[in-house]
């Protein structure tokens, strides 16, 4: 019986160290910060020719966490799985391009939005679509379970589509697009001016966009201490023209919501 008392009170003492260490790794109670990233989402956070993490979003989340007194930590994650990865405590925010949507607010505690972004439409600069009627009997692609699926969705020119390709990133989207495997790629129109602007003359972006949105950081609910110390240092960013530099390097102007 004392050997078995024994055995139990070291079990219940590891179990307490574990639990302790990794409530200090996430949520945001320790010095690290693990942010949950689209490692392929150009230009807010992907790979550069060295295999290093870049992006307006990765300088804004290492600007942010270093005003909080912690080191931001990037963790590259698989995005139709984003809040699951959230909700375990594999990490601590998703930050990469992360839409407000009423559906996601269900799922996550959000900062102010920073950025304005829309859902446009990519063709081949030589397709003959131009409107958004032209993609009647046409194969679209877009990310898989992003904001442009549902921007996609809630539109009435889904009904008239061919069909529709899921890519797991954008880039795997557009490759499709330059070997005509799919027509047009619905995507974000921040994503889509670096990519027309990296391969200028390539494609073309139709006058119409699908749906107006807004960039925001996601909190695991129940994580209010962490969204409001987060949103302090973002306010702060706004006022001492941190963002604003950071902006003006990766898109040429201030673009960040104040």
């Amino acid at each position: 019986m004392k050997r078995f008392a024994a055995i139990s009170v070291l079990f219940a003492t590891m179990l307490s160290l574990i639990v302790g260490c990794s409530s200090a790794s996430n949520g945001g109670d320790g010095k690290q910060l693990v942010i949950g990233i689209d490692d392929k989402f150009a230009p807010m956070g992907f790979r550069d020719e060295k295999n290093e993490l870049v992006g307006f979003d990765i300088d804004y989340a290492r600007a942010a966490a270093e005003k909080m007194g912690k080191e931001a930590v990037f963790q590259p994650i698989d995005w139709s799985a984003k809040e699951s990865e959230l909700n375990s405590g594999r990490i601590d925010l998703i930050w990469n391009g992360y839409t407000i949507t009423d559906e996601r607010k269900q799922k996550v505690l959000f900062t102010k939005p920073y950025l304005k972004n829309a859902q446009v439409i990519v063709t081949m600069a030589n397709s003959n679509i131009a409107k958004l009627d032209d993609l009647s009997g046409k194969t679209v692609g877009l990310q898989k379970l992003s904001s442009a699926a549902d921007a996609l969705n809630a539109s009435a020119v889904k009904s008239s589509v061919k069909s529709i390709t899921e890519y797991p990133d954008n880039v795997l989207a557009l490759s499709d697009l330059k070997i005509g495997r799919v027509d047009a790629v619905v995507i974000d129109q921040v994503v889509a001016d670096y990519y027309m602007a990296k391969d200028k003359g390539t494609f073309k972006l139709l006058d119409e966009s699908l749906a107006p949105e807004e960039y925001g950081i996601g909190v695991k609910k129940g994580k209010e201490a962490l969204l409001n110390e987060l949103q302090k240092a973002l306010d702060a960013m706004n006022q001492d023209g941190t963002a604003a530099k950071i902006s003006e390097k990766w898109f040429g102007e201030d673009r960040v919501l104040k």
